[in-house]
């Protein structure tokens, strides 16, 4: 066994053991809204329950390693002391996963993670539509717990109204831990799906994915894509462009078959088996050479 001091150790390097060994770790899908009435999105996975008598939940948007900045859910609890907590299920974790991403300050991460903002009974934020279980809060007290990279922000917050869906509940009202599909934080890629064990969903690029609200419609509104897929498809830096769509037909028969026969239902449903096995730009060629087709 090796033993280690933390003070000996870079905060990336601390960082990296901490939440390997750490996890799972449940997510809260923090909402939150500016002075100026932007909204913001992002999850975080230093988050617990800590009180039912109040009912207390916990979160901490720590300062980035990096560079020292905080982040913007951070600055929006401390001007408005509003914030609503949104339960991620399997059903949103690439969408979830796609709104951490480092955006400029005023993006609207719901609509760069094409997920639906609903308003809330009581606070400003918005609530995400798509997820299970909703908790509009009061910001009780923010605890800083230092000044340097990696320094965490406890974020203390009352719940002042739960939204749940129905269809997460069982015959005696309860919300039943097979349907709701809860996912959780592991280390580096990692997650957990509490209903069957370890899967890995890569990290957002450190540049900017083209969003969600950038898909064209004819892939957004198609109903062979689900969330998670259109949140893979949003997370690319830049479209293939037209020279490449080509070579990639050119070179693969299954594609050429498929399009071929002008079944738009085939070729969404051969781009979904791209993003299946994690081929996203293989997906977008397929997606995008049905297009180009459509245009000669």
């Amino acid at each position: 066994m090796i033993s280690i001091e933390p003070n000996d150790l870079s905060p990336v390097k601390l960082q990296g053991y901490l939440q390997s060994a750490v996890g799972p770790r449940p997510i809260a899908f923090a909402s939150t809204i500016d002075q100026n009435g932007i909204p913001n999105l992002s999850p975080f996975s230093f988050f617990n329950v800590f009180s039912s008598n109040p009912p207390i939940l916990v979160f901490s948007p720590a300062r980035r390693v990096r560079d020292n900045t905080i982040k913007h859910t951070l600055i929006n609890a401390e001007a408005t002391r509003e914030v609503v907590i949104n339960v991620v299920d399997y059903a949103i974790v690439q969408q979830a996963s796609l709104s951490s991403t480092e955006y400029p300050l005023g993006t609207n991460e719901f609509l760069k993670s094409g997920l639906t903002a609903v308003p809330s009974d009581i606070v400003k934020p918005f609530r995400v539509a798509e997820s299970p279980v909703q908790f509009e809060c009061k910001v009780n007290e923010i605890i800083s717990l230092g000044t340097e990279g990696g320094a965490g922000n406890l974020i203390i917050c009352e719940v002042v109204k739960i939204h749940i869906s129905e269809a997460v509940l069982d015959e005696n009202g309860n919300i039943d831990q097979y349907k709701i599909d809860l996912v959780s934080r592991m280390g580096g890629n990692w997650y957990s799906r509490a209903n069957q064990g370890l899967f890995e969903v890569p990290k957002p690029l450190t540049t900017l994915g083209i969003g969600v609200d950038a898909i064209p419609d004819f892939i957004k509104h198609s109903p062979i894509f689900n969330g998670n897929d259109l949140g893979m498809l949003g997370n690319i830096e830049a479209l293939p462009t037209t020279e490449e769509v080509t070579i990639f037909v050119r070179e693969n028969f299954e594609v050429k078959g498929v399009l071929s026969a002008d079944d738009e239902e085939k070729i969404h449903y051969l781009a979904k088996e791209f993003l299946k096995k994690e081929q996203v730009l293989s997906a977008w060629k397929v997606l995008l050479a049905q297009r180009i087709n459509k245009d000669k």
